[in-house]
């Protein structure tokens, strides 16, 4: 099975080509241009190098949030149209899952974070078992004062990755709770983590695709607030 995978949930794009559960290659970057000119182009970039076509893809992945409410919307819409022109089915995976997969080699508790602003990460909390992450809780934003009461209450250091790692290691130092980080390359989100993330997801069809933001964006909550005093 040759599946294609992509991460536009945060500041980073990333793409990867995964035949039977082995990585055949992976494309990122980090600037400043928006996942609209980057993702589709790194893709055919990424299997032309493979000597692959798009028709020889068996199924197409992508992290579904949370995260970047526009990052996730560009990488969603790219993934339902790559399905419905191919007919070829497809699977949306947790962005914290997928990051999560970054830890195996490190192994026992693993903390993805990802920056949600306002003294908040989206954020859960996963355990390596067998090598693959074990979820120990549903997906949320949750604010860093309960996440280290959370983390304190665990038998061993977590280690933190993801784009929220400074904000969180900055609190536990604060807090006096003993954590561990990621090296600067694992705090990119990465598609070989949406790849893994989907092996064990039934796939579906573009339509059954959708994004999970679990909260609402800025500006939703300030117009909800102007009606509400309207």
């Amino acid at each position: 099975m040759l599946m294609l995978a992509f991460e536009s949930s945060a500041r980073p794009a990333s793409v990867a080509l995964m035949r039977d559960g082995e990585l055949i290659a992976q494309y990122s970057q980090y600037t400043a241009l928006t996942h609209s000119r980057t993702l589709l182009p790194m893709a055919e970039d990424m299997l032309k190098n493979c000597d692959v076509q798009i028709s020889d893809v068996d199924i197409f992945a992508v992290a579904h949030g949370p995260g970047s409410f526009t990052g996730i919307r560009i990488g969603v819409s790219t993934v339902k149209g790559l399905a419905w022109a191919s007919g070829k089915p497809c699977t949306g995976v947790s962005t914290l899952e997928a990051m999560a997969w970054n830890g195996i080699s490190h192994g026992g508790y693993i903390c993805p974070v990802m920056d949600a602003r306002r003294s908040q990460v989206y954020n859960a909390l996963f355990e390596i078992k067998n090598g693959k992450p074990v979820r120990l809780c549903d997906d949320r934003p949750v604010s860093l004062d309960d996440l280290a009461n959370e983390i304190k209450a665990l038998p061993s250091p977590v280690f933190i990755l993801g784009d929220g790692a400074a904000v969180t290691s900055s609190y536990l130092t604060k807090a006096g709770i003993p954590f561990e980080t990621a090296p600067d390359n694992l705090i990119w989100q990465s598609a070989w983590g949406v790849a893994m993330a989907a092996l064990s997801k039934t796939p579906g069809d573009a339509d059954s695709l959708k994004p999970v933001y679990l909260r609402l964006s800025q500006a939703e909550r300030e117009r909800l607030e102007k009606e509400g005093q309207a």
